[in-house]
């Protein structure tokens, strides 16, 4: 076995700053799902800021009203799963005035702008309607399910806004609601290319996805700081330490034998097969488990890179001992050989938040791809 040290790390987010141009508004397009989305000219310049954080623009008595009240509940609740919680995104008001009076305001990356079309002395309805086109504010007064526009770049290049309107403060707090599902993971998406450079700072470990190429049949893009914990014939234990974190991600391969084996309790039974076997410290009969006594797992069928897969979210402790964190768990299907593969990554970080370090190991596990590549299916070469 392999002890798991209790360490864990804080990986500062690193942001330049750079001055630059104003955009002018020249292109107003209309995006394929009909909320409406608004293009920018680029600045000359680039947008600052960190992931997960949305600047939400709103008269005070938005922000503070009904509709204010619902976009912080949305918006602001619980990243799933950690053991102390962590907002999915941290939302951070400004009034028009805030914004207009400090041009570094508007630098930043990612921006929702709530609007009551019902007050005509709204600042934050001035900059809605200006920035989205009479069109638009007609069709909006027509078409009650009209209520969303996306727009980019409009102050600096890698900018996302977000405008949502409604007749009313309780309309607009309706239409936060139903906008939400698609808004969060627009926003998530958006944040990607920053996570993975955070990711992927150092480079990538090549040699090792060799390895995880060779006996397991999985492509797996891995930062130059994870090394190879345990490697045996179907099972390969990635791990990164540092003075404050221990990241880890398992790799198991296994034979396909019934859905069953999808279920929340077929893939913890995998896991802590995992876990007992490898993960302990020096107490003995320390061994990892998954732990949904106190805390639920959260089960999401999906598909990965062309696979039928689930997600598996949830908290890990050990047993016999005080060490314990989060994990998401990804158990994919090829059909082709009828291999399941499990890629987990956990991580221990007692003294610091735990949000920004599942977003990166999210990162890293769904874009494994196991079995043909698409440049192979593409050309028809094993």
């Amino acid at each position: 076995m392999i002890n798991l040290k209790n360490v864990s790390v804080h990986i500062s987010y690193l942001s330049k700053c750079i001055l630059f141009v104003m955009g002018t508004l020249l292109l107003i397009t209309s995006c394929a799902n009909d909320k409406g989305s608004t293009n920018y000219t680029p600045a000359l310049g680039g947008a600052i800021g960190k992931t997960s954080e949305i600047v939400v623009i709103a008269d005070d008595n938005v922000w503070e009203g009904t509709a204010g009240d619902t976009l912080r509940y949305y918006f602001g609740s619980a990243y799933l799963i950690l053991p102390q919680p962590e907002p999915i995104f941290d939302l951070r008001h400004l009034t028009p005035a805030q914004l207009e009076n400090n041009y570094l305001l508007k630098e930043l990356r990612t921006y929702i702008f709530l609007g009551n079309f019902s007050d005509e002395h709204s600042e934050t309805n001035k900059i809605i309607k200006k920035t989205i086109g009479q069109e638009k504010v007609a069709r909006a007064g027509k078409d009650p399910n009209f209520h969303t526009v996306v727009g980019q770049n409009k102050w600096a290049r890698g900018q996302l806004l977000t405008f949502i309107f409604g007749d009313s403060q309780d309309q607009l707090a309706k239409n936060i609601k139903a906008s939400y599902p698609t808004i969060a993971k627009r926003v998530s998406d958006f944040d990607q290319p920053q996570i993975g450079n955070m990711v992927y700072i150092k480079g990538r470990n090549q040699g090792v996805e060799k390895i995880i190429k060779e006996k397991l049949g999985a492509e797996m893009q891995l930062p130059q700081d994870y090394f190879v914990a345990v490697e045996e014939e179907n099972t390969i234990w990635l791990r990164k330490e540092t003075s404050e974190l221990s990241s880890n991600i398992f790799i198991h391969k296994l034979p396909y034998r019934s859905q069953d084996q999808f279920t929340k309790e077929g893939i913890k039974a995998i896991r802590d097969t995992l876990g007992k076997k490898y993960v302990t410290t020096e107490i003995k009969g320390a061994y990892m488990k998954t732990n949904d006594e106190y805390l639920p797992m959260f089960l999401t069928p999906m598909e990965l890179n062309g696979n039928y897969a689930a997600e598996l979210r949830g908290i890990w402790d050990l047993k016999n001992d005080f060490m314990g964190g989060p994990f998401i768990g990804y158990l994919i299907h090829n059909k082709e050989t009828n291999e399941l593969l499990y890629v987990d990554g956990f991580v221990h970080a007692p003294t610091t938040t735990k949000r920004k370090f599942m977003q990166q190991v999210e990162h890293i596990l769904r874009n494994t791809k196991f079995g043909k590549s698409e440049e192979t299916a593409a050309t028809g070469e094993d």
